[in-house]
């Protein structure tokens, strides 16, 4: 009979599930060395966010087939470890998405109704019925930022309240917003034409501090914003003053970018309404979950393949060390194409050239699909479910293969199609090295070996390279490789520079303006 540790706290339905497996030692509120006591013996484990299930600890499991987290996020768990060891590591993405969705919504009940507010006063012995007018929420705009699986569920509810629904998220097709009755907007129509606006993007660098000074300036004074997504999404001191100088009727909070958030002025400010996270705080989303990680335990231990399998294998591990540059490759070809593309998402294509077309490349169109989805994505993006993140998103993958070589042996190209047109890069390896070869009708040469990248588009004119050059060098900004494309001399060019330092806003601006560059694109790879 198999062993089950669950050194972490799940809802009591999980506990009985995974009991029909096996035998489940709860080791939960225990110190940690009876965990690694029992670990040896154990077939699988369960845990949550508390327990880190180090390389260290995966060490000592001998038997361990599957880990099993109990929520999304799988931070907690050395996949590396866990892989080379051939342990599943499994997760319970969607447990929780209606409780989310349905806290969001109350968050902007109780802030536009006051509720809170009036339910203190009357406590307090006041009956002050005048001071609490609301605002009803029927023919009101609600604006989305984001239309992931939380995003989704807001809006059909907020369907029901009759009220007009716009929608941002750049990598959901605008055929799939329509399809749901909403309207694709962009973030600036999302903010100037909402009543209310609530968040659904996860936290990356390119959405920390989405919400800032200017961006809360486009917002109307009678506006709402509510976040139950991830606290760092808004400039809180930015919030905190616009709340102060009268320019937002309200807001909701659930989340801070510093919990617990007990002394954060905005949690104690008269027009927020604010919760200790507690998006996923249901009797029913904790035993979803707790019953959707063990069904996917229980799915590998029976030798079955399990729908939420983060790390599975895709390809034989004989053929690791030919596969693995090109796993990065594609990789680093979704994620510089997103960068470079404009518009809202349509549709993306990998294409092979080569010998490489002649292999089984399921996976290396899954890391391209995770190059893409995985910065901007709620849950993990994995080669296990690219392609299911990606379908839940509305967004068509097209895979093709060509026996013809182009300019080189092997070429991998990443195509994104959006509402604004199409951008490509493409790449092969070399002595084991992912190299940048192709961008659009560009040929080139790049080993992307810096974590930023300066991309531009300009006119092939005498000294724009040099102008380019002295306004990072006096930014103390160090220029690590270059390369320049062009399709004919004093035509159109692309140049490509990797740095040593990020390339702030304002340094671009400045480019874009000296240098007389017509496209500018700041790459983090």
């Amino acid at each position: 009979m198999a062993i089950i540790l669950v050194a972490d706290p799940i809802a009591r339905e999980g506990i009985e599930c995974l009991r029909q497996h096996g035998e489940v030692v709860v080791l939960a509120g225990q110190p940690r060395e009876a965990l690694r006591e029992r670990l040896p013996d154990a077939d699988a484990l369960v845990v949550r966010s508390e327990t880190k299930v180090t390389a260290e600890l995966i060490a000592l499991a001998a038997r361990l087939r599957v880990v099993g987290r109990a929520g999304a996020g799988v931070d907690n768990i050395d996949l590396d470890a866990a892989t080379r060891r051939g342990i599943v590591v499994v997760n319970a993405p969607g447990g929780n998405t209606i409780a989310a969705a349905e806290h969001a919504l109350a968050l902007l009940m109780a802030v536009v109704r006051r509720i809170p507010q009036a339910d203190a006063a009357l406590k307090q012995g006041r009956w002050e019925r005048s001071r609490f007018i609301g605002v009803e929420l029927r023919g009101k705009t609600l604006g989305l930022v984001g239309l992931g699986r939380v995003g989704t569920e807001v809006a059909r509810r907020a369907q029901s309240f009759e009220m007009r629904v716009l929608v941002f998220d750049p990598y959901v097709p605008a055929e799939r917003a329509r399809r749901l009755g909403l309207e694709p907007s962009s973030l600036e129509t999302v903010l100037r034409e909402s009543d209310f606006v609530s968040l659904h993007v996860p936290l990356t660098d390119e959405t920390r501090g989405l919400l800032n000074a200017e961006r809360l300036e486009l917002m109307r004074p009678s506006a709402y914003l509510i976040n139950a997504a991830r606290g760092g999404l808004v400039d809180e001191a930015a919030l905190l003053a616009t709340l102060e100088a009268g320019r937002l009727a309200g807001a909701g909070l659930d989340v801070f970018a510093r919990e617990p958030a007990a002394d954060n002025p905005l949690a104690r400010h008269p027009r927020v309404v604010a919760t200790p996270h507690l998006g996923a705080s249901t009797v029913e989303a904790q035993a979803q979950v707790a019953v959707q990680i063990a069904e996917q335990v229980a799915a590998v231990l029976q030798g079955r393949p399990a729908q939420f399998a983060v790390n599975a294998p895709l390809f034989p591990a004989e053929l690791a060390g030919q596969v693995e540059p090109y796993l990065e490759l594609a990789h680093l070809l979704g994620n510089l194409c997103r960068q470079l593309a404009d518009g809202r998402f349509r549709s993306v294509e990998v294409e092979y050239h080569g010998d490489i077309a002649e292999t089984e490349t399921a996976a290396l169109t899954a890391a391209a699909v995770r190059g893409i989805l995985a910065p901007v994505s709620g849950e993990p993006v994995t080669l296990v479910n690219a392609h299911l993140v990606a379908r839940s998103r509305g967004l068509q993958i097209v895979e093709k293969k060509s026996r013809g070589r182009e300019n080189h042996t092997n070429l991998a190209t990443v195509t994104i199609t959006t509402d604004e047109g199409q951008r490509s890069v493409g790449g092969t390896v070399m002595d084991g090295q992912p190299h940048i070869v192709r961008v659009d009708d560009y040929w080139v040469d790049l080993v992307p070996n810096e974590n930023y990248m300066l991309v531009t588009q300009h006119e092939d004119r005498p000294g724009i390279i040099g102008k380019v050059g002295t306004i990072l060098g006096e930014a103390d900004i160090n220029i690590s490789s270059m390369q320049v494309g062009r399709q004919q001399p004093r035509g159109k060019a692309l140049m490509m520079l990797t740095v040593d330092e990020q390339i702030t806003p304002e340094v671009a601006a400045r480019i874009r303006s000296v240098a007389n560059v017509a496209v500018i694109k700041v790459v983090k790879l």
